[in-house]
């Protein structure tokens, strides 16, 4: 899983139908649409708060979870559209932030579970905010690494450099101020879009790795739960990144 200062060997050993199975039941029902705020978001001040112990057992139908592994360093900058290397691994990744429900879904989920998560903000969502207190202690732990996705996921390719720049430096102000971290070098382009202006711009930024994806569980709408599971279990492949 991607981790706070590169891609971790989270890797759990996990039965992967069971897995997915928690997955959905943990997330589907919570998949809902808000909207953008039109103000500022408010300041979360206050120290983070202390991360309580994980439960001995997840969800059911999952085994408790192991040990962290050692993380490994990513070769360098550019595109990542899959973990490097060969191995067993996968990185869940949730975008956006759209419905508060879904956040807290997903987050709720890594705290039971322990698995990793890498989520790609826009900060123009209130869930954001709404759930820091819930979110920011694993993120504090290296639990859940957060990653630049735009302020307010524009195509990029379309905007000016200077609206790129301003984009991408008021979502990097936003997590900073409410998670107290850095989301450099993780950045997700929205819809994937890229051109050299926009290389330009995030490389200048120091956002200098485009974390794209290889799977997508197409869960942005409500899907039935056994959607959910067949998308997943097309998609958690060895070394892929899957956009939840």
């Amino acid at each position: 899983m991607i981790g706070r200062n590169g891609i971790g060997r989270a890797g759990l050993e996990f039965n992967r139908r069971s897995f997915i199975a928690a997955l959905s039941v943990a997330t589907v029902g919570a998949i809902g649409l808000s909207r953008c705020s039109t103000g500022d978001q408010p300041h979360v001040a206050g120290a983070a708060a202390t991360q309580p112990p994980a439960p001995a057992v997840g969800p059911a139908g999952l085994l408790p979870p192991p040990p962290k592994s050692a993380r490994f360093a990513l070769p360098g900058g550019g595109v990542l559209s899959s973990l490097p290397g060969d191995g067993n691994l996968l990185a869940l990744t949730v975008d956006d932030g759209v419905s508060s429900d879904v956040v807290r879904a997903y987050t709720q989920f890594a705290k039971d579970t322990g698995i990793r998560l890498t989520y790609f903000v826009n900060g123009c969502y209130r869930s954001w905010t709404e759930h820091a207190d819930l979110v920011r202690p694993l993120v504090d732990d290296g639990q859940i690494q957060l990653g630049n996705h735009t302020w307010s996921h524009p195509d990029l390719a379309k905007l000016s450099l200077v609206d790129v720049a301003e984009q991408l430096r008021r979502n990097h102000e936003f997590i900073w101020k409410t998670y107290g971290v850095d989301a450099r070098p993780f950045f997700r382009p929205p819809y994937g879009a890229r051109s050299p202006h926009v290389d330009k711009v995030s490389r200048e930024l120091g956002y200098t790795i485009d974390t794209l994806w290889s799977g997508d569980l197409k869960d942005h709408v409500w899907i039935p739960p056994g959607e959910v599971v067949k998308m997943a279990d097309r998609a958690f492949t060895p070394q892929s990144i899957v956009i939840g």
